[in-house]
Parts: structure tokens; C-alpha cells; sequence
């Protein structure tokens, strides 16, 4: 009896094993049916990891059906073949039910994944949002349009320079309050960030000598307390123009036909005598304001002037300096601010508007 029992065991751990899996296969027995085709694709990739699972619990290496196997050498021989058989039988009818399930969720993940994929081309397109020239940098433009018209060339060079190049090659004494740390940027390794564009002229005049008509804008630095009128790093435009015989009249002609072009043929110019280290005589300009004509509004503060820049005489120690002859050539230098000059024709409140990227405000220039 004994022995009847033992080798019946064996056999209804088969059946157990079938039924066990029976069970747990009925929440899959559905995806054989029309109905999985109504499944979205995080439930199909859900009963895809569902199955994967299923397959190593009943056909793994620690499964009952693989115990199963190893007991098929230890039944008596007259039960081995059917016993041999039975556990084929159920672990190929399992192989079966999983594998065509799986096929079902495979067919069902490809035709949702190419859905979320798939693209109508006959819809309308997705315009990318067109952008547009900054103020600041349409204004730079437009200024150099009309020098360039006049016969100017652009010249550019480094934002980081040596105390000669910044202080010293423009006549600006060692005492000088510009020189100190409380009004311009210096680095650890002791250069400054510019604090004009009148670097790239004495640039300019080491590689091209004279004669030479420039123009320099960019982006200079100063250690000023941002408020609406000041900015720690702001944009100017500088000229220069050296040759034989160059004049103060000379000078004064090419503001005066500057200013006609950006603000019309009715601008009036006007020079007031100032000071500053690289130029000799030395003025600082305006011109009649371009809202009102002359006769006094809000921006001109009821002046009927708008003061703009500073230019005079380049001073000989500057074109000594740069390696020019100032026995034999002068010239005259000029610069105003870019950023100011916006702030103007905007009629801007705070300039630290075209520094802060707010697309509402910035679209408006669109």
C-alpha cells in the first residue's frame, strides 16, 4: 500500500500543479478575446509583465512542474512512461496557453505603441514662435548702417583689457578716479573690464595706422548702482576718424549729418565746451529733440534739447601712443550710449527694462 501511495503522489502533484495554474491563468484567458482590443497601452505592458511572471512560476527551474520532472526517473517502471507523458502533456499545454496569451498582448502592445506614435500628417503644423530683433541691437544696427554709408568701417575687439589699453594709452593720468576700484571691474589677475569702447580705437590705430575712419560698438562696464538712468554694464558706439588736416569742423559736420539721418533733416546740433583726457578741445553735443522740435515736452524736459555724447580733438598723446604721427595727422573721436539713446526714442521710464528679458515687455518691439 505503501508503495501504491508513493507512486500516486507524484502524479497528483501534476494535476495540482495544472490546476494551480488553471486558476491563475483565467485573468489572462480574456486576451484571446475581441473584447483586449479595447486595452490601453499601460494595461497591455501591465498583463505583458503579468505573463512573464505566470511563465517562470509554473514552467521556472523551481516550479512543480520542473520538481515534477526530476521524479520521473525514481516511479516504478511500469508508471514511467505515463507518468513521463502526463508531465509532458501538462508543461506543453501551459507553453501553449502562455505563449498564445503572449502573442495576443505583443500584437495588442505594437498597434497601441504605433498609434501613440503615429503621425496625421494632414493636420495643420505647429508654427514656431517668431522672434525679433532686440531694441538695443536694432538701434546699434541702424547707427551703423548710416556711418557705414558715410564710409565707415566697424571694428570690434576684446570686452577684458590691461590698465594700458583701458587707462594709459588714453591719456588718462595714474591718479585718475576712473582708475579706481569703487568705478570700474578689475579680475583677480589684475585686468579691467572695459569701461569704453575707446580701447578698440587705440586697437584700431596699432593695426590699420592712419588715415582711418571707425566706428566701435559694444557692450562697456562701470561700477554704477543700478536705477532707472544706470546700469553696471550698458552699450555705447565710439567713432573715430584720423587723417590730414582733420578739423573741429570736421567734427561737428559728421554729428550734425549723423543726427540728420537717425532723427531727420529738421535736427539741430549743438556743442558745449567740456573736458575729458583723450581728446583736446573737448565738447559735449545735443540735439534739438526729435518729439517735440525744440519747443519743450517731457522728454527734453522742457529744454527742447537732448544731450547725447561727448567727442572733441583726439589728444596728441593718444595718437603718439597708438603709433600715428600727430605732426602729421589729427583726427576727432566721438561717443554716446546705445542703451540711453533707446531709452529715449521709447520713451522708456527705466532702462534696466532692456536688461531684464521680460518677454511682455520685449514683444512689444516686435
Amino acid at each position: 500500500m505503501t508503495e501504491s501511495t508513493n507512486q500516486e503522489d507524484p502524479k497528483t502533484q501534476v494535476e495540482a500543479a495544472r490546476k494551480a495554474f488553471e486558476q491563475e491563468f483565467e485573468r489572462f484567458a480574456r486576451l484571446t478575446d475581441a473584447s483586449a482590443q479595447s486595452l490601453s497601452l499601460a494595461d497591455a505592458e501591465i498583463e505583458q509583465r503579468g505573463l512573464a511572471d505566470l511563465r517562470t512560476r509554473h514552467l521556472g527551474k523551481k516550479s512543480t512542474l520542473s520538481v515534477s520532472k526530476k521524479l520521473i526517473g525514481k516511479v516504478t517502471p511500469v508508471q514511467r512512461a505515463a507518468f513521463g507523458q502526463l508531465v509532458q502533456q501538462a508543461e506543453a499545454e501551459i507553453i501553449q496557453r502562455i505563449s498564445a496569451a503572449e502573442e495576443c498582448v505583443n500584437s495588442l502592445l505594437q498597434i497601441a505603441r504605433g498609434e501613440r506614435e503615429r503621425i496625421d500628417v494632414t493636420l495643420p503644423g505647429r508654427r514656431p514662435r517668431r522672434g525679433h530683433i532686440h531694441p538695443i541691437t536694432k538701434l546699434r544696427e541702424r547707427i551703423e548702417d548710416i556711418f557705414v554709408s558715410l564710409g565707415y568701417a566697424i571694428e570690434d575687439d576684446r570686452e577684458i583689457e590691461t590698465d594700458f589699453y583701458n587707462f594709459d594709452a588714453l591719456n588718462i593720468p595714474a591718479n585718475h578716479p576712473a582708475r579706481a576700484p569703487q568705478d570700474t571691474f578689475y579680475t583677480t589677475e589684475g585686468f579691467a573690464l572695459r569701461s569704453q569702447t575707446s580701447t578698440v580705437q587705440i586697437h584700431a590705430m596699432q593695426r590699420h595706422g592712419a588715415p582711418l575712419r571707425m566706428i566701435a560698438p559694444g557692450r562697456v562696464f562701470r561700477r554704477d548702482t543700478p536705477d532707472p538712468t544706470h546700469n553696471p554694464m550698458f552699450f555705447q558706439v565710439e567713432g573715430l576718424c584720423v587723417d590730414r588736416g582733420i578739423t573741429m569742423a570736421h567734427l561737428k559736420g559728421t554729428v550734425a549729418e549723423f543726427l540728420r539721418r537717425m532723427f531727420g533733416a529738421q535736427t539741430v546740433t549743438r556743442f558745449r565746451p567740456s573736458y575729458f583726457p583723450f581728446t583736446e578741445p573737448s565738447a559735449e553735443f545735443d540735439f534739438s529733440c526729435f518729439k517735440c522740435g525744440g519747443t519743450g515736452c517731457r522728454i527734453c524736459k522742457q529744454s527742447g534739447w537732448i544731450e547725447l555724447g561727448g567727442s572733441g580733438m583726439v589728444h596728441p598723446n593718444v595718437l603718439r601712443i597708438a603709433g600715428v604721427d600727430p605732426e602729421i595727422h589729427s583726427g576727432f573721436a566721438f561717443g554716446l550710449g546705445i542703451d540711453r539713446m533707446c531709452a529715449l526714442m521709447y520713451e522708456l521710464d527705466d532702462i534696466r527694462l532692456l536688461f531684464e528679458n521680460d518677454v511682455r515687455f520685449l514683444e512689444q518691439f516686435d
